[in-house]
């Protein structure tokens, strides 16, 4: 296998599930800071703040950076900021949703009168937040979605993602969102300017092709499948575009930039 000089890292499924550390995900880390190659940690998780994530990855006992996440909350803030300053956002999400958008400037308003509707996973939506925001897209508020997840990972099993709450109001409302998390290129983009790095000079490691995989090929660089979340070795044969790299975990990707 290639060595690169830097890696993109999917969170969900390649390095933990729900609070649970997968085997191999912390000894990789050890190896990347160690031989000091840059990393970064692109997650469609637009709840927690950077600085949540990386605390949750230090319980697990990986050392891991704030500013080494990039989460789908943040490019989402950036994408909008950029298209338009200032502007009004009906948003349903957590903190780390909220945070990013107030923090690039954008007003929260709790009505359906707004320039977007911003949607991202929200734990304790409800009936009446999915009609103002189903309202607001009605009245020509850019539908903006962080991620297309339909299910994520965790202790009990595979639970209801973001995807699944965008598509209540795009089913409503006849109306396609901008998705602006993995396999999107916008995350991408934004986690490889960071990098600064020639593309071929970079690979992103995951475990669900159609997110991480697919964010990699979708912006043209390699791509490291790990089979500890979502997708099969199985499944994995059977696609037109496979990744370039597939292994049972984190520690054979180990051995193999070891070789």
């Amino acid at each position: 296998m290639k060595n690169y000089k830097a890696y993109l890292i999917d969170l969900d499924g390649t390095m933990y599930k729900g609070n649970e550390t997968i085997d191999g995900a912390t000894q990789f880390i050890e190896y990347l800071n160690q031989q000091q190659i840059p990393h970064l940690y692109v997650t469609n998780n637009s709840t927690k703040e950077p600085e949540e994530v990386a605390s949750k990855l230090h319980t697990m006992g990986v050392d891991a950076k704030a500013d080494e996440v990039v989460t789908s909350a943040l490019a989402t803030a950036e994408y909008i900021s950029e298209e338009s300053p200032g502007a009004t956002v009906y948003m349903l999400g957590g903190s780390g949703l909220e945070k990013a958008l107030t923090s690039h400037g954008l007003i929260l308003k709790d009505d359906e009168f707004v320039d977007y509707v911003v949607i991202g996973l929200d734990e304790a939506v409800t009936y009446e937040k999915l009609t103002t925001a189903t309202l607001g897209v009605r009245n020509g508020a850019k539908f903006i979605s962080t991620n297309q997840d339909v299910s994520i990972p965790k202790e009990r099993g595979f639970l209801p993602g973001n995807g699944a709450i965008t598509s209540v109001v795009t089913v409503s409302t006849g109306i396609q969102p901008t998705f602006i998390g993995k396999p999107e290129p916008i995350i991408m983009k934004k986690a490889l300017e960071i990098l600064d790095l020639e593309r071929s000079e970079v690979a992103m490691v995951g475990d669900l092709y159609d997110t991480d995989i697919l964010s990699g090929i979708n912006v043209d660089i390699d791509t490291i499948h790990v089979q500890t979340g979502v997708t099969t070795k199985e499944q994995i044969v059977l696609k037109e575009i496979p990744p370039t790299y597939t292994f049972k975990d984190l520690n054979e990707v180990i051995k193999e930039l070891k070789m």
